[in-house]
């Protein structure tokens, strides 16, 4: 797993930021506004997500439509394979814009696919196959937007006409502690913070931009709360 602090050439690597929650638990704002926080202070991010635009993220994004049928285990599978592509693809892999210096934040990593097809799925099977993966890099930092089920699928009825599969009740609190789960598992060997995202948008994006100058400028781990 790609973990060096420096790049091929010497030049210190970019941070990698990863944001995940539950559907409807804010990431899509929360990552903008770190965005927008990072260029306002002179530095420079790459913002990304996952299931990436790539093939292999439309046949994902697919199946988690309902379009076409997956079980968990070649769902992880396909997961496994967007992620790799997604960290060493050329034009625009992470890989390539951390070893040039440059930040990068991203919507949902293999800490989802823990919680989602580990459900289903054999859990250490999903996360031994990331983990002991070379090419997927580590992040330095996991941002969890913490929100009850009942507020998620109030924001899900409020902004989606369709919802995916994972996207009920039942399943969003399966996978809620599963992620529980799984950060249990890692506390050791993970940078992993937990936000309590029930409250206004201003207060959570203060909450991370004070974690990220952090970690900035330090390898430091920022302790799960």
């Amino acid at each position: 797993m790609i973990n060096d602090t420096f790049g091929d050439d010497g030049m210190k690597k970019g941070k990698f930021i990863v944001f995940e929650g539950l559907d409807g638990s804010g990431k899509g704002t929360q990552t903008a506004l770190l965005e927008k926080h990072i260029k306002q202070s002179g530095g420079k991010v790459y913002l990304t997500a996952e299931p990436t635009i790539f093939s292999t993220g439309g046949m994902i994004r697919d199946a988690l439509g309902g379009f076409t049928d997956r079980d968990a285990y070649e769902l992880s599978a396909m997961f496994l394979t967007d992620r790799i592509f997604h960290n060493i693809n050329k034009k625009s892999g992470i890989r390539k814009y951390l070893d040039a210096g440059i930040d990068v934040i991203c919507d949902r990593y293999y800490y989802s696919s823990f919680a989602y097809q580990g459900i289903d799925a054999d859990l250490d099977w999903v996360m031994d196959m990331n983990l002991n993966c070379r090419e997927i890099a580590k992040p330095d930092l996991c941002i969890f937007l913490d929100v009850d089920t009942e507020l998620c699928d109030k924001r899900i009825a409020e902004n989606r006409f369709e919802r995916e599969i994972y996207e009920n009740k039942d399943a969003q609190s399966r996978i809620r502690r599963r992620f529980f789960e799984v950060f249990d598992k890692l506390r050791d060997s993970e940078n992993i913070c937990i936000i309590d995202a029930s409250r206004s948008v201003e207060e959570i994006s203060d909450d991370i931009i004070k974690i990220y100058e952090k970690i900035r400028n330090t390898n430091d781990c920022v302790d799960i709360k």
